[in-house]
């Protein structure tokens, strides 16, 4: 493979689409060397470019949601309700290997973008689109967003909230991101089977989908029955060994020890509290589970003695499971996040080199793209449209009436 070449090298992909899901199933193609051509409408483009500055996101004169799911893209601002809108998408069509939209049904008839609208202009093409609520049943055409599809109508909002006190409101695209990575998977089991057929196919997802996906084991265990527990706080909780606790320097942190034969005895080391382990008041699993209450008190005054540095090295010693529950501010600055690749260098004409977020798929002997800044509204229409064999003339005409928008 060249320098010049990656996985995805010479494959053309139009994003369709709004907000995240969409557009971030094409970034990730754009990661590996796809071309992405985003369409736009003229004037404000997607509405994804504002959410980084709507009450309550984090605060910042950078547009960083656009930023993280824009890049590597180029803008062509198209108005797909006027009859040459149409038309020109359908050319860019023609030469494309894949369309990804993720409008509502209805918005996706009003503007034939659907697969039966477009999908006969090139029989090669891989059409990817992501639903709400899927493609049946009565509820196939609402609108959705994460929040209420992925996480509200999967069960997940209820399973992890406690709906008396919390919102219920979830971090933006924290369900948009998994549903780009199914959609990702989808696009690229189409194209081996492009490779085996030379024919294109249509393929989608849903938020619900990925959302029930995700909250899969909760819900086969529904499926078959299952009585539940009730919801319990972490001074209630069935097993104090998976539960959140705090360091004298103030970090919080996870225990996940599920070997309930061992794990006892490896906290009761890891405290210096080695006269509990054969204590019958603690020594059964049943046992802590009924005075979960008063040995989640114990560890509490237990962990408080040392800082994290510390608990870390004695969770090592002693071979317990455990995971930081940093701030965002310090996931940003997580040195194990740096040394894995899971951020990369951007350049900002601004900032300098800025870092991003990489997607979550690693190619061994593949380096992903370098990000590039994302684009202002309709920045590459005029090249665009150029390379689909318009004269400058009929561009500026085009330009003039409306149809297209250049920054």
């Amino acid at each position: 493979m060249s320098e010049h070449q990656n996985l995805l090298s010479g494959l053309r992909v139009i994003d369709c689409g709004t907000y995240i899901a969409g557009p971030a199933t094409a970034v990730m193609l754009s990661d590996f060397g796809a071309e992405v051509i985003k369409v736009e409408r003229p004037g404000g483009g997607d509405p994804y470019r504002y959410l980084s500055f709507l009450p309550g996101m984090a605060v910042s004169e950078h547009n960083y949601c656009w930023l993280l799911d824009a890049r590597n893209k180029r803008s062509l601002a198209l108005d797909l309700r006027h009859p040459e809108g149409k038309s020109i998408l359908r050319t860019l069509v023609a030469a494309a290997d894949v369309f990804i939209t993720n409008y509502p049904p209805d918005l996706a008839a009003k503007l034939q973008v659907r697969y039966e609208d477009i999908g006969s202009e090139n029989p090669r093409l891989i059409y990817a689109h992501i639903t709400g609520y899927g493609e049946t049943g009565r509820e196939a055409h609402r609108p959705a967003y994460d929040a209420t599809a992925y996480w509200a109508r999967s069960g997940l909002t209820n399973i992890l909230f406690d709906l008396t006190t919390a919102t219920a409101a979830t971090p933006c695209g924290t369900g948009d991101h998994p549903v780009a990575l199914a959609l990702f998977g989808a696009i690229m089991l189409a194209l081996y089977q492009r490779q085996l057929t030379g024919r294109g196919a249509n393929v989608s997802t849903s938020l619900l989908a990925t959302g029930a996906w995700s909250n899969s084991c909760q819900i086969q265990a529904a499926l078959l029955a299952a009585e539940f527990p009730q919801r319990r706080t972490r001074f209630t909780t069935l097993n104090p060994l998976v539960n959140g606790y705090q360091s004298r320097d103030h970090r919080r942190f996870l225990l996940c020890c599920l070997d309930t034969a061992r794990d006892w005895k490896r906290i009761c080391a890891v405290i210096e509290r080695t006269e509990l382990i054969d204590d019958l008041r603690y020594s059964a699993p049943e046992a802590r589970s009924e005075r979960g209450e008063e040995i989640v008190a114990l560890l509490d005054s237990a962990f408080a003695t040392r800082d994290l540095e510390e608990w870390q090295r004695r969770f090592a010693e002693h071979d317990v499971i455990w995971g930081l529950i940093p701030t965002i501010d310090n996931v940003a600055r997580d040195p194990q996040m740096h040394a894995a690749g899971i951020f990369a260098e951007l350049d900002h004409p601004e900032l300098g080199s800025v870092q991003t977020v990489n997607n979550p798929i690693n190619f061994n002997g593949v380096t992903k793209e370098k990000p590039k800044l994302a684009p202002d509204v309709g920045q590459h229409s005029r090249e665009i449209l150029r390379e689909l064999g318009y004269e400058d003339q009929a561009i500026t005409k085009l330009i003039d009436r409306g149809v297209v928008a250049e920054s």
